[in-house]
């Protein structure tokens, strides 16, 4: 019976995703090859990179608006580098949300100033600050629009001054936003969109070129991107699955019906959470609950091994919180099915009937 897949990365996948892949392991595109044993350059893989690039955009609603998109190698942590290679020449603005956002700080400071608007680090970055102005004398803004760790999100974007960079690889796909309003978004595909190994980056092309210092080609965004993400050998499986993740995703109806799915997956747990004598949110503001990653913990720890039995016998796997925090973390990624957290709200509740 396949499991419950809580996990927070990588992620779960679709069923029929998983299938197809499997196919082309063995036999890609009926041509006796598999997928990873044919050349990048092949007309075969060509199209599945430009499909991936063009699903990217056309999922976003970036067609013909001045963005490109690419597939890099480093997931997200590159990402920290790379933007401010490529955008910081003299100082950069950045909201502090959590772990990731506090290695993003930490690479761009290679680079030039970077001032710190707010953050909820003090408070075990349980909150999102919104009590602070973006610069108009800065390169750029930076924030992360979901935090797994600590399983806050943002809900609303602010009206930024100067170019916004988005970190979304936790929650990529999974809400309708006004996307025009970022001008690089980049995301690891683990969370939410593939396997690891690749790192999904839309980038507006008018922002770039700005800065005077020398960029290694491999760090470049121009050089991807006039050669259209195929500058060095691609990763090509991570790149196909998540090509087949977003052919399902379009299959669904796109964001906006993902999105109503999320709300309802979200909408079960935490009024469980909220409703269940044994538990308690780690984030206490309900307006800064992340969709994606649900964080909470068991009031009477002494109960731990009785709730973890009970997941154990269910099939859900996951659930761990990280290492850093703590407790339980249920990510519901868009391949997770409301059946499943319907699973583990059952659960919760049989604990307390017999706590």
């Amino acid at each position: 019976m396949k499991k419950h897949n809580f996990s927070a990365g990588p992620c779960i996948l679709p069923s029929s995703v998983l299938q197809k892949a499997s196919d082309a392991i063995l036999n890609f595109n009926n041509l006796d090859l598999s997928l990873i044993e044919i050349s990048h350059r092949s007309k075969d893989f060509v199209e599945v990179m430009e499909r991936a690039r063009t699903l990217a955009l056309e999922l976003l609603g970036l067609q013909n608006k001045g963005y490109k998109a690419l597939f890099l190698h480093g997931g997200a942590s590159l990402q920290f580098l790379m933007t401010a290679y490529n955008l910081l020449e003299t100082k950069a603005a950045y909201l502090n949300t959590g772990t990731w956002s506090d290695k993003a700080i930490k690479e761009a400071k290679i680079f030039g100033e970077v001032i710190e608007v707010a953050t909820s680090k003090s408070d075990g970055y349980n909150f999102i600050p919104t009590s602070y102005k973006i610069p108009a004398n800065v390169d750029y803004f930076h924030c992360t629009s979901n935090n797994t760790i600590y399983g806050t999100q943002m809900r609303k974007f602010p009206q930024s001054p100067v170019p916004m960079v988005c970190d979304m690889s936790s929650d990529i796909f999974s809400r309708q936003l006004d996307f025009t309003k970022f001008s690089i978004i980049y995301a690891g595909a683990q969370k939410n969109m593939g396997p690891a190994g690749v790192a999904l980056v839309v980038i507006k092309e008018d922002i770039l070129g700005k800065v005077s210092r020398a960029i290694p080609s491999m760090l470049n965004y121009k050089v991807h991107i006039d050669k259209d993400s195929m500058f060095n050998t691609p990763p090509v499986f991570p790149i196909y699955v998540s090509m087949l993740t977003m052919e399902w995703l379009k299959d669904q109806g796109g964001i906006s019906a993902i999105e109503k799915l999320n709300e309802q997956k979200a909408a079960l747990l935490y009024d469980e959470i909220d409703r269940n004598s044994l538990f308690e949110a780690y984030v206490p503001n309900k307006v800064d609950r992340s969709l994606m990653n649900a964080t909470f913990n068991l009031k009477n720890n002494q109960l731990k091994e009785t709730f973890d039995v009970h997941l154990k016998e269910a099939g859900i796997n996951g659930l761990n919180g990280h290492r850093s925090v703590g407790g339980y973390r249920a990510s519901m990624y868009n391949a997770l099915t409301l059946q499943s957290v319907q699973v583990l709200v059952d659960i919760m509740k049989e604990v307390e009937r017999g706590a």
